[in-house]
């Protein structure tokens, strides 16, 4: 195993910390029950854990939850002004446990088909399905057998050479098609992110602050860089949905490829412009951090995006980190 992390990141997977960080005391002044032990004299069944309970318990790793994980939950919406869905996604989220450690994996990938442009929906749809097949090929399908082998690239390189198979297929499928194409593959201690486009990753902490690991390949998003526009201006400009990179397109592809530690606790987020051009970061991290499940705070976010206009198709994923 020593020799597949070696080959991904340069040296030795770094184990993962056992401390558990679970508010205990909150979890159990939820379920009172079931801090009374078990005795001849008890007659009534202990009450079972509370959905908000289990799920605190599942996504913080806590009342000795080992080995700490990621867990996960998407949603998606045609939103209020279209009449069909150009968004894709793909989410998968592993725990590989035995005597040697464990290693936790995750694979998430929103695509958003551009509007304007014949097929949008089909050219997300190819990205995300091309994407996904050969992040599982290269390294999910290793992770799982019996006798673990190194990819012969690093796993930058694999998400590299994704995006680029994701926008061949495109290419030799479509006439006019494009989309964006954001992945994040989350494996032990450490995420790697692919992005063409401006469908977002955000980290997310426990607070509710935000931070975008993502940088939009967008018009406006470029003259606000340059200064020529202040972020005010560039969040009303008619031009903000303008790309200049995106897959299936003619222009040279130069996705952005980035790798760093997995920031913990807290999540990450992983989104189309639908939502995080509709409501503000302030809202998404109040939602996130006040929902009682992973999937209620996405259903949450769409709800919000939808309740605010919702002029695109809008999808989240919404991943858990290990603390």
């Amino acid at each position: 195993m020593a020799k597949f992390w070696e080959k991904l990141f340069g040296k030795r997977k770094e184990t993962l910390s056992d401390e558990d960080t679970l508010p205990i005391q909150e979890a159990l002044d939820v379920a009172p029950t079931m801090t009374q032990p078990r005795t001849e004299e008890v007659t009534k069944p202990l009450s079972p854990l509370s959905s908000v309970v289990a799920d605190v318990i599942q996504t913080e790793g806590g009342l000795g939850v080992d080995p700490p994980q990621l867990t996960a939950a998407c949603a998606q919406s045609v939103g209020q002004q279209r009449d069909h869905n150009e968004d894709a996604l793909f989410s998968l989220t592993m725990m590989m446990a035995s005597n040697a450690g464990s290693i936790p994996f995750g694979l998430y990938i929103v695509a958003d088909g551009m509007g304007g442009h014949q097929h949008g929906e089909v050219a997300s749809e190819i990205a995300t399905r091309s994407m996904a097949h050969h992040i599982i090929a290269e390294i999910f399908i290793n992770l799982v057998q019996n006798d673990p082998q190194p990819p012969e690239d690093p796993l930058q390189d694999i998400l590299q050479i994704g995006v680029q198979k994701a926008h061949d297929n495109i290419l030799s499928t479509l006439t006019g098609g494009g989309t964006t194409l954001t992945a994040v593959v989350v494996l032990g201690n450490q995420m790697t992110i692919a992005h063409v486009g401006d469908s977002r990753v955000y980290e997310i902490n426990l607070n509710g602050r935000m931070k975008p690991l993502t940088r939009d390949h967008s018009l406006v998003k470029r003259l606000e860089e340059l200064g020529q526009l202040t972020a005010e201006e560039a969040a009303v400009d008619p031009r903000r949905n303008v790309l200049y990179h995106a897959l299936g397109q003619g222009s040279p592809l130069e996705p952005e490829i980035i790798s760093a530690p997995i920031p913990h606790p807290g999540y990450l987020l992983v989104c189309s412009d639908g939502l995080w051009g509709v409501i503000s970061e302030d809202q998404i991290g109040e939602i996130i951090t006040t929902s009682e499940t992973l999937p209620i705070a996405s259903q949450r976010l769409i709800d919000a995006a939808n309740a605010a206009g919702g002029p695109d198709n809008i999808t989240a994923i919404l991943v858990r980190l290990p603390d």
